[in-house]
């Protein structure tokens, strides 16, 4: 599965690394914002990604484990080219993400919302997701909300690598 790569990429990667967010630690904060974002939607799962040239980091999770996974699988190298939250209200009815092994295996991905970690004009982290074993449906205001929640993490990813620069 090949992905969609942004204009400024090789910008966000260097970025994404000077942040220091990629490291192993989890952040407690950012585990927090995942659970009210899952439970203010009712939804099963929800995470926080982050995107390096070839892997996706689980940083942060709520009904699945953080870890890692191939980033030519990952829904979010969609999120990541815009502003905009990315929605896919069923999985198995768009040609780009029917097949992938995350909507054929485990996680059995069906519903995805992701708001883009917007960091910099033109720069996105990588996104905070929300994800359903069913297809839903996701309105204007559950895009608004999410994206707030998106703007939440950033805000923690940023306190934390001021702290880290003192």
């Amino acid at each position: 599965m090949s992905f969609p790569i942004g204009p400024n990429e090789e910008e966000r990667l260097r970025i994404l690394l000077e942040t220091g967010a990629l490291d192993a630690k989890t952040d407690p904060a950012l585990d927090k914002i995942c659970e009210e974002a899952r439970l203010h939607f009712d939804i099963p799962i929800c995470t926080l990604t982050l995107l390096d040239k070839v892997k996706q980091r689980i940083k942060a999770a709520q009904g699945m484990e953080p870890g890692e996974t191939p980033r030519d699988v990952a829904f979010c190298n969609y999120t990541v080219l815009s502003d905009e939250v990315f929605v896919i209200n069923d999985t198995l009815a768009d040609d780009r993400f029917k097949d992938s092994p995350l909507v054929t295996g485990a996680p059995f991905i069906r519903f995805y919302a992701g708001a883009p970690l917007i960091f910099l004009k033109n720069i996105r982290l990588g996104a905070l997701c929300l994800i359903d074993t069913k297809p839903r449906s996701f309105s204007r205001g559950d895009k608004a909300e999410l994206q707030l929640y998106a703007d939440r993490a950033v805000r923690q990813i940023a306190t934390t690598e001021l702290e880290k620069r003192g």
